[in-house]
């Protein structure tokens, strides 16, 4: 049950957005053995002084374009599963909406499986 929080500099089209999402989520669905409708996600536009980052960190050259993509998911995953996850991201959000792969930043933040409640209030993992 990953839930995916997306992050860029505000002026995008709903297009864009979109098809950012869905990169994401088929590339989590090919990596991760996520389920289908196992799909929650979020995008957050920043404007000017509200979006920073390290354009040259690690020797990898960033542009303003660059999307950040947070997803909390259950720590069941591979180190494998976990670059090929990466790598599928990257290499779909190249393909579309056109997303250089300088310019994809994840952060995979892992948690127990208790740690979720669907709805009702209850831990339907547990």
């Amino acid at each position: 049950m990953p839930l995916t929080r997306i992050s860029l500099k505000h002026g995008t089209s709903v297009e864009y957005r979109e098809a950012i999402m869905s990169g994401i989520y088929e590339a989590m669905r090919e990596t991760f053995n996520v389920p289908e409708n196992d799909r929650f996600m979020t995008v957050h536009q920043h404007g000017d002084g509200e979006f920073d980052f390290g354009a040259d960190y690690l020797g990898i050259h960033r542009s303003d374009r660059l999307v950040i993509i947070q997803i909390t998911a259950n720590n069941t995953r591979t180190l494998d599963q976990k670059r090929a996850l990466y790598k599928a991201i990257a290499e779909r959000l190249a393909d579309k909406p056109g997303v250089r792969p300088e310019d994809v930043f994840i952060s995979l933040v892992e948690v127990a499986k208790e740690n979720w409640s669907f709805g009702f209030g209850e831990a339907q993992y547990a």
